[in-house]
Protein backbone atom coordinates (compact mmCIF):
# COMPACT_ATOMS: atom_id res chain seq x y z
CA UNK A 1 0.00 0.00 0.00
CA UNK A 2 2.55 2.27 0.84
CA UNK A 3 4.55 1.48 -2.31
CA UNK A 4 1.85 2.26 -4.40
CA UNK A 5 1.18 5.79 -2.90
CA UNK A 6 4.87 6.31 -3.03
CA UNK A 7 4.79 5.70 -6.92
CA UNK A 8 1.63 7.50 -7.22
CA UNK A 9 3.84 10.58 -5.73
CA UNK A 10 6.62 10.01 -7.55
CA UNK A 11 4.43 10.10 -11.30
CA UNK A 12 2.76 13.19 -10.09
CA UNK A 13 6.14 14.58 -9.32
CA UNK A 14 7.50 13.93 -12.55
CA UNK A 15 3.96 15.03 -14.41
CA UNK A 16 4.94 18.46 -12.65
CA UNK A 17 8.48 18.38 -13.62
CA UNK A 18 7.73 18.00 -17.36
CA UNK A 19 4.49 19.99 -17.37
CA UNK A 20 5.81 22.11 -20.12
CA UNK A 21 7.08 19.38 -22.25
CA UNK A 22 3.38 17.87 -21.57
CA UNK A 23 1.74 21.11 -23.15
CA UNK A 24 3.98 20.68 -26.19
CA UNK A 25 2.77 17.37 -26.48
CA UNK A 26 -0.67 18.08 -25.41
CA UNK A 27 -2.32 19.39 -29.05
CA UNK A 28 -0.79 16.38 -30.96
CA UNK A 29 -2.33 14.18 -28.87
CA UNK A 30 -5.84 15.61 -28.87
CA UNK A 31 -5.06 15.67 -32.38
CA UNK A 32 -4.85 11.77 -33.07
CA UNK A 33 -7.51 11.33 -30.46
CA UNK A 34 -9.85 13.21 -32.28
CA UNK A 35 -8.96 12.88 -35.75
CA UNK A 36 -7.53 9.37 -36.18
CA UNK A 37 -8.44 7.69 -33.41
CA UNK A 38 -11.83 8.90 -32.54
CA UNK A 39 -13.16 7.75 -35.87
CA UNK A 40 -12.45 4.48 -35.37
CA UNK A 41 -15.74 4.23 -33.76
CA UNK A 42 -17.19 3.40 -37.16
CA UNK A 43 -15.80 0.99 -37.77
CA UNK A 44 -18.94 -1.01 -36.00
CA UNK A 45 -21.11 -0.26 -38.83
CA UNK A 46 -19.44 -2.75 -40.85
CA UNK A 47 -20.80 -5.41 -38.44
CA UNK A 48 -24.81 -3.41 -39.12
CA UNK A 49 -27.56 -2.61 -41.41
CA UNK A 50 -27.03 1.25 -41.19
CA UNK A 51 -29.73 3.26 -40.98
CA UNK A 52 -28.82 6.84 -41.06
CA UNK A 53 -32.08 7.52 -39.11
CA UNK A 54 -32.24 5.06 -36.52
CA UNK A 55 -28.52 5.59 -35.45
CA UNK A 56 -25.34 3.02 -35.48
CA UNK A 57 -26.53 1.73 -32.20
CA UNK A 58 -30.38 1.11 -33.08
CA UNK A 59 -28.86 -0.57 -36.63
CA UNK A 60 -29.37 -4.25 -36.57
CA UNK A 61 -26.47 -6.14 -36.05
CA UNK A 62 -25.65 -8.02 -39.47
CA UNK A 63 -22.29 -10.17 -38.61
CA UNK A 64 -20.35 -10.36 -41.50
CA UNK A 65 -22.62 -10.17 -44.10
CA UNK A 66 -20.93 -7.26 -46.35
CA UNK A 67 -17.68 -9.04 -45.97
CA UNK A 68 -19.32 -11.86 -48.16
CA UNK A 69 -21.27 -9.90 -50.30
CA UNK A 70 -18.32 -7.92 -51.14
CA UNK A 71 -16.16 -11.31 -51.51
CA UNK A 72 -19.09 -13.08 -53.25
CA UNK A 73 -19.68 -9.82 -55.76
CA UNK A 74 -18.79 -10.48 -59.62
CA UNK A 75 -16.35 -7.02 -58.68
CA UNK A 76 -14.20 -8.55 -55.88
CA UNK A 77 -11.48 -10.02 -58.31
CA UNK A 78 -11.49 -7.45 -60.93
CA UNK A 79 -10.97 -4.67 -58.06
CA UNK A 80 -8.69 -6.30 -56.32
CA UNK A 81 -6.38 -7.58 -58.82
CA UNK A 82 -6.40 -3.74 -60.20
CA UNK A 83 -5.62 -2.23 -56.70
CA UNK A 84 -3.11 -4.93 -56.47
CA UNK A 85 -1.32 -4.57 -60.05
CA UNK A 86 -0.82 -0.39 -59.65
CA UNK A 87 0.04 -0.80 -55.43
CA UNK A 88 2.96 -3.24 -56.69
CA UNK A 89 3.76 -0.83 -59.26
CA UNK A 90 4.17 1.62 -57.40
CA UNK A 91 6.31 -0.26 -54.99
CA UNK A 92 8.26 -1.62 -57.68
CA UNK A 93 8.98 1.63 -59.46
CA UNK A 94 8.32 4.32 -57.04
CA UNK A 95 10.07 2.74 -54.14
CA UNK A 96 13.97 2.66 -55.77
CA UNK A 97 13.45 6.59 -57.04
CA UNK A 98 13.79 8.42 -54.11
CA UNK A 99 16.59 6.53 -53.14
CA UNK A 100 18.77 6.58 -56.11
CA UNK A 101 18.01 10.48 -56.29
CA UNK A 102 18.91 10.96 -52.78
CA UNK A 103 22.49 8.59 -53.50
CA UNK A 104 22.99 11.16 -56.86
CA UNK A 105 22.33 14.25 -55.17
CA UNK A 106 24.39 13.06 -52.30
CA UNK A 107 27.27 12.48 -54.75
CA UNK A 108 26.44 16.19 -55.96
CA UNK A 109 29.27 18.45 -55.11
CA UNK A 110 27.96 21.93 -56.12
CA UNK A 111 25.89 23.55 -52.94
CA UNK A 112 24.50 25.33 -55.14
CA UNK A 113 23.10 22.92 -57.81
CA UNK A 114 22.59 20.64 -55.16
CA UNK A 115 19.61 22.96 -53.54
CA UNK A 116 18.35 23.58 -56.81
CA UNK A 117 17.90 20.03 -57.31
CA UNK A 118 16.49 19.82 -54.10
CA UNK A 119 13.86 22.61 -54.25
CA UNK A 120 12.75 21.72 -58.01
CA UNK A 121 12.16 17.93 -56.67
CA UNK A 122 10.21 18.74 -53.73
CA UNK A 123 7.85 21.59 -54.80
CA UNK A 124 5.64 18.74 -56.81
CA UNK A 125 4.61 17.30 -53.84
CA UNK A 126 2.74 20.59 -52.66
CA UNK A 127 0.60 20.90 -55.50
CA UNK A 128 -2.88 18.95 -55.17
CA UNK A 129 -3.86 15.56 -57.01
CA UNK A 130 -6.34 17.98 -58.53
CA UNK A 131 -3.97 19.62 -60.52
CA UNK A 132 -1.34 17.16 -60.74
CA UNK A 133 -4.25 15.50 -62.55
CA UNK A 134 -4.74 18.41 -64.67
CA UNK A 135 -0.91 19.01 -65.66
CA UNK A 136 -0.85 15.40 -66.36
CA UNK A 137 -3.91 15.66 -68.58
CA UNK A 138 -2.29 18.49 -70.60
CA UNK A 139 1.03 16.70 -71.09
CA UNK A 140 -0.63 13.83 -72.49
CA UNK A 141 -3.57 15.57 -74.65
CA UNK A 142 -3.51 13.98 -78.19
CA UNK A 143 -4.09 17.16 -79.86
CA UNK A 144 -1.62 19.60 -78.12
CA UNK A 145 0.27 17.73 -75.36
CA UNK A 146 4.26 18.14 -74.94
CA UNK A 147 4.00 14.41 -75.01
CA UNK A 148 2.48 13.77 -77.93
CA UNK A 149 4.36 16.49 -79.62
CA UNK A 150 7.51 14.68 -78.86
CA UNK A 151 6.01 11.45 -80.36
CA UNK A 152 5.06 13.61 -83.14
CA UNK A 153 8.40 15.07 -84.15
CA UNK A 154 9.97 11.58 -84.26
CA UNK A 155 7.85 10.29 -86.60
CA UNK A 156 5.31 8.65 -85.06
CA UNK A 157 1.39 8.69 -84.81
CA UNK A 158 0.23 10.62 -81.53
CA UNK A 159 -1.40 8.49 -78.84
CA UNK A 160 -4.28 9.10 -76.79
CA UNK A 161 -3.05 7.79 -73.56
CA UNK A 162 -5.84 8.61 -71.47
CA UNK A 163 -8.54 6.14 -73.26
CA UNK A 164 -6.19 3.49 -73.85
CA UNK A 165 -6.38 1.12 -70.76
CA UNK A 166 -2.60 -0.05 -71.10
CA UNK A 167 -1.61 3.18 -70.47
CA UNK A 168 -3.49 3.71 -67.66
CA UNK A 169 -1.03 2.02 -64.95
CA UNK A 170 1.98 3.43 -66.61
CA UNK A 171 0.41 7.19 -66.45
CA UNK A 172 -0.86 6.70 -62.81
CA UNK A 173 2.75 5.47 -61.29
CA UNK A 174 4.67 8.10 -63.31
CA UNK A 175 2.33 10.59 -62.07
CA UNK A 176 3.24 9.10 -58.06
CA UNK A 177 6.79 9.49 -58.72
CA UNK A 178 7.05 12.44 -60.64
CA UNK A 179 4.75 14.53 -57.16
CA UNK A 180 6.62 12.73 -54.32
CA UNK A 181 10.07 11.67 -55.36
CA UNK A 182 11.56 14.36 -53.93
CA UNK A 183 10.03 14.88 -51.13
CA UNK A 184 10.67 10.85 -50.18
CA UNK A 185 14.46 11.60 -50.86
CA UNK A 186 14.68 14.18 -47.36
CA UNK A 187 14.70 10.85 -45.45
CA UNK A 188 17.39 9.10 -47.10
CA UNK A 189 19.14 12.22 -47.39
CA UNK A 190 18.63 12.85 -43.68
CA UNK A 191 20.14 8.76 -43.31
CA UNK A 192 22.93 9.52 -45.57
CA UNK A 193 24.13 12.57 -43.43
CA UNK A 194 24.50 10.10 -40.34
CA UNK A 195 27.39 8.36 -41.98
CA UNK A 196 30.65 9.36 -41.07
CA UNK A 197 32.53 10.89 -43.24
CA UNK A 198 35.72 9.77 -42.17
CA UNK A 199 34.76 6.60 -43.23
CA UNK A 200 35.06 7.91 -47.11
CA UNK A 201 38.32 9.41 -46.72
CA UNK A 202 39.63 6.27 -45.09
CA UNK A 203 38.33 4.42 -48.39
CA UNK A 204 39.97 6.94 -50.39
CA UNK A 205 42.74 6.70 -49.26
CA UNK A 206 42.76 2.92 -49.51
CA UNK A 207 42.15 3.72 -53.44
CA UNK A 208 38.49 3.19 -53.50
CA UNK A 209 36.59 4.94 -56.34
CA UNK A 210 32.85 6.87 -55.50
CA UNK A 211 31.14 3.70 -56.88
CA UNK A 212 33.05 1.26 -54.58
CA UNK A 213 32.24 4.03 -51.79
CA UNK A 214 28.88 3.57 -52.78
CA UNK A 215 28.50 0.25 -52.61
CA UNK A 216 29.90 -0.47 -49.39
CA UNK A 217 30.08 2.57 -47.32
CA UNK A 218 26.63 4.44 -48.38
CA UNK A 219 24.57 1.64 -49.31
CA UNK A 220 25.13 -0.27 -45.91
CA UNK A 221 24.68 2.94 -44.09
CA UNK A 222 20.89 3.53 -44.95
CA UNK A 223 20.15 -0.33 -45.37
CA UNK A 224 18.31 0.17 -41.87
CA UNK A 225 16.12 3.34 -42.93
CA UNK A 226 15.42 1.47 -46.29
CA UNK A 227 14.41 -1.72 -44.69
CA UNK A 228 11.83 0.11 -42.47
CA UNK A 229 10.70 2.50 -45.33
CA UNK A 230 10.36 -0.73 -47.46
CA UNK A 231 8.62 -2.33 -44.48
CA UNK A 232 5.71 -0.23 -44.12
CA UNK A 233 5.69 0.70 -48.08
CA UNK A 234 4.85 -3.13 -48.51
CA UNK A 235 1.55 -2.21 -45.68
CA UNK A 236 0.17 0.52 -47.97
CA UNK A 237 -0.05 -1.83 -51.64
CA UNK A 238 -3.65 -1.75 -51.26
CA UNK A 239 -3.72 1.89 -49.63
CA UNK A 240 -4.05 3.48 -53.07
CA UNK A 241 -5.12 6.88 -52.92
CA UNK A 242 -8.72 7.72 -53.96
CA UNK A 243 -8.41 11.01 -55.89
CA UNK A 244 -6.06 10.62 -58.45
CA UNK A 245 -6.93 7.38 -59.93
CA UNK A 246 -10.58 8.70 -59.97
CA UNK A 247 -9.32 12.32 -61.55
CA UNK A 248 -7.16 10.55 -64.22
CA UNK A 249 -9.75 7.24 -65.10
CA UNK A 250 -12.10 7.37 -67.74
CA UNK A 251 -14.83 5.49 -68.78
CA UNK A 252 -12.78 3.74 -71.26
CA UNK A 253 -10.12 2.29 -68.96
CA UNK A 254 -12.45 1.37 -66.44
CA UNK A 255 -11.33 -1.99 -66.42
CA UNK A 256 -7.96 -0.75 -65.43
CA UNK A 257 -9.10 1.67 -62.99
CA UNK A 258 -11.62 0.26 -60.94
CA UNK A 259 -9.43 -0.35 -57.69
CA UNK A 260 -11.00 -0.91 -54.39
CA UNK A 261 -11.19 3.13 -52.75
CA UNK A 262 -12.86 4.25 -56.31
CA UNK A 263 -15.20 0.97 -55.88
CA UNK A 264 -16.06 2.07 -52.32
CA UNK A 265 -16.67 5.51 -53.22
CA UNK A 266 -18.81 4.31 -56.64
CA UNK A 267 -20.87 1.34 -54.47
CA UNK A 268 -20.68 2.40 -51.25
CA UNK A 269 -20.92 6.16 -50.70
CA UNK A 270 -22.33 7.87 -53.49
CA UNK A 271 -25.57 4.98 -52.80
CA UNK A 272 -25.48 5.47 -49.85
CA UNK A 273 -24.60 1.76 -48.57
CA UNK A 274 -22.28 2.75 -45.59
CA UNK A 275 -22.07 -0.27 -44.11
CA UNK A 276 -20.79 -1.58 -47.62
CA UNK A 277 -18.19 0.55 -47.87
CA UNK A 278 -16.76 0.56 -44.07
CA UNK A 279 -16.85 -3.46 -44.33
CA UNK A 280 -14.83 -3.24 -47.77
CA UNK A 281 -12.74 -0.58 -45.67
CA UNK A 282 -11.97 -2.87 -43.01
CA UNK A 283 -10.94 -5.47 -45.36
CA UNK A 284 -8.46 -3.36 -46.78
CA UNK A 285 -7.26 -2.26 -43.94
CA UNK A 286 -6.75 -6.00 -42.33
CA UNK A 287 -4.65 -6.76 -45.70
CA UNK A 288 -2.46 -4.84 -44.93
CA UNK A 289 -1.34 -5.30 -41.44
CA UNK A 290 -1.21 -8.88 -42.45
CA UNK A 291 1.49 -7.38 -45.33
CA UNK A 292 3.19 -5.44 -42.74
CA UNK A 293 3.44 -8.44 -40.43
CA UNK A 294 4.94 -10.61 -42.81
CA UNK A 295 6.96 -8.28 -44.44
CA UNK A 296 8.36 -7.05 -40.47
CA UNK A 297 8.47 -11.06 -40.22
CA UNK A 298 10.85 -11.93 -43.41
CA UNK A 299 13.00 -8.65 -42.59
CA UNK A 300 13.85 -9.84 -38.89
CA UNK A 301 14.72 -13.81 -40.46
CA UNK A 302 16.61 -12.15 -43.27
CA UNK A 303 18.92 -9.55 -41.40
CA UNK A 304 17.75 -9.37 -38.20
CA UNK A 305 16.49 -5.61 -38.43
CA UNK A 306 12.76 -4.58 -38.18
CA UNK A 307 10.05 -2.04 -36.88
CA UNK A 308 9.05 -4.26 -34.08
Amino acid sequence: MRHGILNKKSWIAKVRQDRYLLLLVLPCVLYYLIFKYGPLFGIVIAFKDFNLHRGIWESPWVGLKWFSQFMNSRDFWPVLKNTFALGFMKLLFGFPAPIILALLINEVRHVFFKRFVQTVSYLPHFISNVIAAGIMTMFLSPRNGIINDLISLLGFDRVNFLVEESWFRTIYTSSEIWQHLGWSTIIYLAALSTIDVQQYEAARLDGANRWQTTWNITLPGIAPTVLIILILDIGKVLEIGFEKVYLLATPAVYSKADIISTYVYRVGLSEGNFSYASAIDLFTGLISIIFIISANWASRKINGNSLW
